[in-house]
């Protein structure tokens, strides 16, 4: 077995509480599919290096991933101010061949936002190296499918772990080129004001997929906003902000196999972008029409059959 048991806690946390309110609320039938999916894994390590002083609010609390299918394993890396339920369409196609492994990355999604803790790349690769070590048997080879700002993480994961990643694809990546912008503070808390507006929510959403007037509904506004009420949501995305987020991620370029999908409508990506990202890794970037900044939501059926070949055992 690739995986490890997960054993479920006596009692559930105040974030488990929280999730199984929202999601109870969820019109999409694939995700409430998705979220019913959902696991909740301590991470002992995660904060091994704070003062016992700093370690307030939920510091031990557990965080969710989603485990479910059968075959070789694939980590599934979700966008930024997203969450796992990004995902929705493509796992039906996937997860007849392959075991999902699908997390909120920290500080996004519904995962806890514990005070005084720094929301940035490094945090958010420990916590992803940290569930692996608590999700995975020891040695195992994993795949990683990772979409706009999860194909930067992909990249950062590969080079750490070129003995254990083994192909990543990448679905409309951002994060590969350019460089960190921090932004000062006053205006990562405007940022965060601005993304919490209903009418930013609606305006975003459509933008990402190719065709909103047929694709965008009342579900897929919902699922893009529903995160926002985890508490702790705007802290932690001014923190990460204030960081810099994830830049120039594909230097140097890792050891393994890496294949690009972008979608001929990208409104979100700008063409300089796809551009730079076409020169360093072509031939291995192919252009999908009919999607947009979302290949795995516009067109999950053709992006399943493209990591079905991809990632089909030697």
């Amino acid at each position: 077995m690739s995986l490890k048991n997960i054993n479920p806690a006596d009692q559930a946390s105040s974030a488990e509480v929280l999730f199984g309110d929202l999601t109870s609320q969820l019109m999409d039938p694939l995700a409430r599919d998705l979220a019913n999916q959902v696991k909740w894994v301590s991470l002992a390590g995660l904060f091994r290096n704070f003062e016992p002083a700093r370690q307030e609010y939920e510091i031990n609390s557990p965080y969710p991933v989603a485990v479910l299918g059968e075959g070789p394993p694939l980590l599934l890396l979700h966008g930024f101010d997203s969450s796992f339920l990004e995902f929705r369409r493509l796992v039906p196609f996937l997860k007849k061949r392959h075991t999902l492994i699908i997390p909120d990355l920290f500080g996004f999604g519904f995962c806890p936002r514990p005070l005084n803790v720094e929301y940035g790349p490094q945090a958010l690769l420990r916590h992803i190296e940290e569930l692996l070590g608590a999700v995975l048997s020891p040695n195992t080879s994993i795949g990683v499918i990772g979409a706009s700002m999860g194909g930067a993480v992909a990249m950062e994961l590969a080079r750490r772990y070129p003995e254990r990643i083994h192909r990543l694809v990448l679905l409309a990546p951002a994060g590969l080129t350019g460089k960190p912008m921090p932004l000062l503070p006053g205006l990562d808390q405007l940022g965060v004001w601005f993304l919490s507006r209903p009418f930013v929510r609606r305006s975003l959403c459509r933008q990402a997929f190719s065709d909103p007037d047929c694709s965008v509904g009342e579900h897929e506004e919902q699922i893009a906003s529903i995160h926002l009420s985890v508490p702790g949501w705007g802290r932690a995305l001014s923190s990460f902000a204030r960081s810099g987020g994830m830049a120039n991620c594909a230097h140097p370029l890792p050891k393994q196999p890496v294949n690009v999908f972008f979608g001929e409508n990208d409104r979100i990506l700008s063409s300089s972008i796809k551009k730079e990202v076409q020169e360093l890794l072509m031939p291995n970037v192919e252009i999908l029409q009919d999607c947009g900044h979302l290949p795995h939501l516009d067109i999950p059926d053709l992006i399943a059959r493209r990591c079905i070949e991809l990632f089909r055992p030697l």
